[in-house]
């Protein structure tokens, strides 16, 4: 296995562009386990503050917001959507900001009316970010930890996410990427029992 930098962890991980890798702050960083530490630790600082009060999920400018204090200390574009033009993953970037917000209408819509139980509310919103792909990287990551918000503020536990660090954990990553992939052909059954695994 590689340690490179900017080689992806898999077929799934998302790929950075030269311009995007241009938006390392840490110049230090030379090897993808150093890369993958700074930002648990910039991740982990944000999640102190995420948690802490009750925040605005389903706003775009929160989701940003929550992107750059995730990723700001690593990334310069952290907080800003992505500008490739040639995505492998995701929709085309003039469709993030249409696609976010119809995404976030559908949410209240769900929440409003019921329309799903609660961890079914969370784990589609967070297929959806994690399809829609707004930002040149860690989009899993923070939409996980969108999900576990809204989740709390729906008044239930955190979801356990395979109960392993999805960065690394080849098996779990393997088995979440599955899921995500069900969902996206409308199967939203393995992604529900991922979540709570």
């Amino acid at each position: 296995m590689t340690d490179a930098l900017f080689d992806p962890l898999d077929d799934a991980a998302t790929p950075l562009e030269p311009a995007d890798r241009d938006g390392l702050l840490l110049t230090h960083i030379t090897r993808r386990g150093e890369l993958n530490e700074a930002e648990q630790l910039n991740i982990t600082e944000a999640e102190g503050w995420a948690f802490k009060a009750k925040r605005d999920v389903l706003s775009d400018t929160f989701l940003r917001t929550l992107h750059k204090r995730m990723l700001g200390k690593v990334w310069r574009w952290a907080g800003s959507w992505s500008q490739a033009h040639d995505r492998r993953i995701g929709v085309d970037h003039w469709l993030i900001e249409p696609e976010l917000r119809a995404l976030l209408d559908s949410v209240r819509y769900w929440i409003e009316h019921e329309s799903f139980p609660p961890d079914e509310i969370a784990a589609r919103f967070h297929h959806k970010l994690t399809w829609i792909h707004p930002f040149p990287n860690g989009n899993g990551r923070m939409s996980r930890m969108a999900a576990d918000l809204l989740l709390v503020q729906l008044g239930r536990p955190r979801f356990t996410w395979g109960s392993a660090n999805l960065v690394e954990a080849e098996a779990t990553r393997q088995r979440y990427v599955a899921a995500l992939r069900a969902a996206d052909e409308h199967d939203i059954e393995p992604l529900l029992a991922f979540v709570r695994t």
